[in-house]
């Protein structure tokens, strides 16, 4: 009812997409960051007051030109690798093994804090348009992030255009509502934003304006949390295989356009909040005053394109609802894309050794559910830990994007220097230096906004992020060298035999009491034709065993039965006793050990039945050259609960009387 019906293997083929229905699907990603990034430029520079906000757009310029170098680095390393492995594929290639795992491990938690800061950012916006949810941001942010968790384990139910529609009428809204808000304010008619009004308190750090080396760190925090905007350019490299043909030539025109606008939409948001006098702070009620007094405790401080809106559509409420519910969509679809890109790079890894060999598996519906619940589980402990706080979240995001850029253009260095090796042609050799500049350049840049990033966000919460991808990755090499020993462990040398063949088999079947589960296992040892059956009685009850033997002698079972003593009640210990002593005086035999257990229809039932015979067979795994046989015996409540079918009441009347008196 949750998930759906299942789907046929068959249903796994789909037809490439489109450019027109590839572009939204994979910019949707990189657009949310619209939703939030200026906003925390602009909270950041406040902690200096109004003034320092004024250098918003300026540090919107800088983190556009990054942003321009490593799309166009990203084309060139489309056409060099365009199977869709993405920044793992390149560095797993050019730098080895270990760097590959960094940039996964990297790539896995940036996923994370994705789907942590859309669904929060989403959150956020859906206060400003219900003032009442703001109590419970982290809540709604963790329904969102379930609801997510739930679509995606549906799967191949989405529409392709229903992911499309709703971020081109996104970058349609942003940029009639930034054209618009531009003419407005080149006429001097543009109103002002809602919180225009408000007085910013400084921080008394900055109480002198921007000067001196804080000055200039607060202008590199508020550089690096807008960084934020690059998160995302990466998508349509990660997804080559999906496109239609030429495949390498239509994502990179994909990832020119997502960076165009990406650049477009920041820099005029920017732009048009300097121009509408808007105001945004990390703590209201501490850094706004209006008339010289603190807002109210109750003031809900709406986001930045939530007050643009209301500044360029003045009373026109329907203008600003409908941009607040196109940004929640795109944000949604944002965190959609993650719930693709996770498990589909975790199922690589997976693959290849890294992560458990269960991120593999699809589900029902065709997606990787064990990765789609690992992602789900991740963001919502996140969103619920910081109780949706994107300003606290946003401090952990792009980190794992800057190690991954900068692994990904160090490993493109490598990989023109490989090319240029063996080429004797001067054009060729200039064409390929040209492309190895321009990877040098986004090296440079990517390696030094990672640098700024650390400096001036780590105590603000970039530690988290970098505890978890080393924390990832050790996880990851650690299981990669646990598979490569199992492996090597289990391989069968050429002309060699996986194990020597038993001179005999010594069946043995642990009794309690004489009932007809012990009677079919009886029944199915004798089957086997072992060359020795015994029963076994662990003799923990004396009372108990004594009329156990005593059932025995009076139905004359034709079995031999020895009683084991256990001083200290141990079941699994006197077996395990026997049993070796068995094996000393004939190291070649195989023991076989019949379990007689009880199938039944509860999951409670579980608890009270079978847990002796759990303890036997869990103790009974770690020794050699023993055989378990579970021997099952359905109750009542498993035959109702299985709808009806043979009962065991008609198999034991055939076996009331399973051993013939030989």
């Amino acid at each position: 009812m949750l998930v759906g019906r299942p789907f046929s293997t068959e249903q796994l083929k789909k037809k490439p997409l489109p450019p027109k229905i590839a572009l939204p699907i994979f910019s949707s990603s990189a657009l949310s960051s619209l939703a939030y990034a200026p906003d925390e430029i602009l909270l950041t520079l406040a902690m200096a007051g109004v003034a320092a906000t004024m250098l918003s757009p300026a540090v919107g310029v800088a983190v556009l030109v990054v942003l321009v170098v490593l799309v166009l680095s990203y084309r060139q390393s489309i056409k060099a690798y365009p199977s869709g492995g993405g920044d793992y594929e390149i560095v797993r290639k050019n730098l080895g093994a270990r760097p590959g795992t960094a940039v996964a491990a990297a790539l896995l938690v940036d996923f994370v804090l994705t789907v942590a800061v859309s669904s929060s950012s989403a959150a956020q916006y859906l206060s400003g348009i219900v003032p009442a949810l703001g109590e419970h941001r982290g809540l709604v942010a963790a329904g969102i992030v379930v609801f997510l968790v739930v679509a995606n384990l549906r799967g191949r139910g989405q529409s392709r255009w229903t992911l499309a529609v709703p971020v081109y009428l996104f970058v349609f809204g942003m940029l009639a509502l930034i054209a618009i808000g531009g003419l407005l304010a080149a006429t001097g008619n543009l109103g002002l934003a809602p919180s225009a009004e408000f007085t910013i308190v400084p921080e008394e750090q900055f109480s002198n304006g921007l000067h001196g080396v804080v000055g200039a760190l607060l202008i590199l925090r508020a550089f690096s949390t807008g960084s934020a905007v690059l998160t995302g350019i990466e998508v349509p490299i990660s997804n080559v295989q999906y496109l239609t043909k030429p495949r390498a030539r239509n994502a990179g025109r994909i990832l020119l356009v997502v960076g165009l606008l990406s650049g477009v939409l920041t820099l005029g948001t920017l732009m048009l909040a300097r121009a509408s006098g808007l105001k945004i702070v990390a703590d209201p009620q501490k850094s706004l005053l209006l008339d010289g007094q603190p807002v109210s405790a109750d003031y809900v401080q709406v986001p930045v394109l939530g007050q643009l809106a209301q500044a360029v559509f003045g009373n026109f409420m329907l203008g600003t609802v409908v941009v607040s519910v196109l940004t929640i969509l795109v944000l949604l679809l944002a965190g959609n894309q993650a719930f693709n890109s996770f498990p589909s790079l975790a199922s690589h890894l997976a693959t290849d050794g890294y992560l458990p060999r269960q991120l593999r598996t699809r589900g029902d519906r065709l997606g990787f559910s064990n990765g789609i619940l690992s992602l789900g589980v991740a963001a919502v402990l996140l969103v619920l830990v910081f109780q949706g706080d994107v300003t606290i979240l946003i401090q952990l995001y792009v980190v794992g994007v800057f190690v991954s850029f900068t692994l990904s253009q160090l490993g493109m260095l490598k990989h023109w220097h490989r090319e240029l090796v063996p080429v004797a042609d001067r054009r060729i050799r200039a064409a390929i230096k040209r492309q190895r500049l321009l990877n040098l350049v986004g090296l440079v840049l990517s390696g030094l906004v990672l640098l700024i990033v650390l400096a001036t966000r780590f105590v603000h919460g970039a530690w988290i992020a970098v505890l978890g991808i080393v924390l990832l990755m050790l996880v990851m090499n650690s299981l990669h060298r646990h598979y490569q020993q199992v492996d090597a462990e289990l391989s069968i040398e050429d002309g060699g035999q996986a194990t020597a063949l038993p001179a005999r088999v010594h069946a043995l079947v642990l009794v309690s009491t004489v009932r007809k589960p012990v009677l079919r296992a009886l029944a199915f040892a004798r089957a086997s034709r072992p060359s020795k059956l015994e029963a076994i009685i662990v003799d923990v009850e004396p009372q108990k065993t004594q009329r156990t033997l005593e059932d025995w002698e009076r139905l004359r079972i034709p079995v031999p039965i020895t009683a084991l003593a256990s001083p200290y009640r141990d079941i699994p210990g006197a077996l395990i006793e026997h049993i070796r002593s068995i094996k000393r005086e004939s190291p070649r035999d195989l023991i076989v050990v019949y379990i007689p257990e009880y199938v039944v229809g509860h999951w409670w039932e579980q608890l009270v039945h079978n847990q002796t015979a759990l303890r036997v067979k869990n103790r009974l795994h770690y020794e050699p050259g023993v055989l378990i046989a579970s021997v099952p015996w359905r109750l009542l409540s498993a035959k109702n609960a299985l709808g009806g079918g043979p009962t065991e009441e008609s198999s034991a009347h055939r076996e009331s009387n399973p051993l013939p008196k030989d």
